[in-house]
């Protein structure tokens, strides 16, 4: 049953820069009939946010999570399925900022099949937070370059 348009999520703009990483759908990330369990796909966005920080923008994750105690956690996540993806098939996965906040960055997120279906996307909104307690912080400065940079990169204004 398709969504009315209404709250349908819009596509991310042509042309903007984009992160696109193939993954294999594993017997894991399946339920009984073989099709992805939907809460998956959130495992799989957190593996694609983790690997566009730390290949794309050349700041590793784990280090900042881990050693500068930056926290990035989803405060708000809309999702939209509109197709299963099923055990073994290669589908793509691609990221793009929507939005690049003082506090936040939101990310345009969708998943298609090799043969161009859609299977879901989603917009994720993360929060930059000190992980000491949990307040807002402004995006860290090296974060936000490297944002920038990318998004120049590939022709798109921060």
């Amino acid at each position: 049953m398709a969504l009315p348009a209404a709250t349908r999520l819009s596509a991310p703009e042509p042309g903007g820069a984009v992160f696109v990483q193939r993954q294999t759908i594993r017997f894991s990330h399946c339920d009984p009939a073989g099709m992805v369990f939907f809460p998956q796909y959130l495992v799989l966005l957190n593996g694609l946010v983790e690997d566009w920080f730390t290949l794309e923008l050349g700041i590793d994750y784990a280090t900042l999570i881990g050693q500068r105690l930056v926290g990035l956690p989803t405060v708000s996540l809309q999702c939209e399925f509109a197709a299963p993806s099923r055990m073994g098939e290669p589908v793509d996965f691609s990221l793009q900022v929507e939005r690049l906040g003082g506090r936040s960055i939101t990310l345009a997120v969708a998943c298609h099949g090799s043969d161009g279906q859609l299977r879901m996307r989603l917009r994720q909104v993360l929060v930059s937070t000190g992980r000491s307690d949990d307040r807002t912080i402004d995006i860290p400065p090296d974060v936000r370059a490297a944002i920038a940079h990318w998004q120049s990169k590939r022709g798109q204004q921060p």
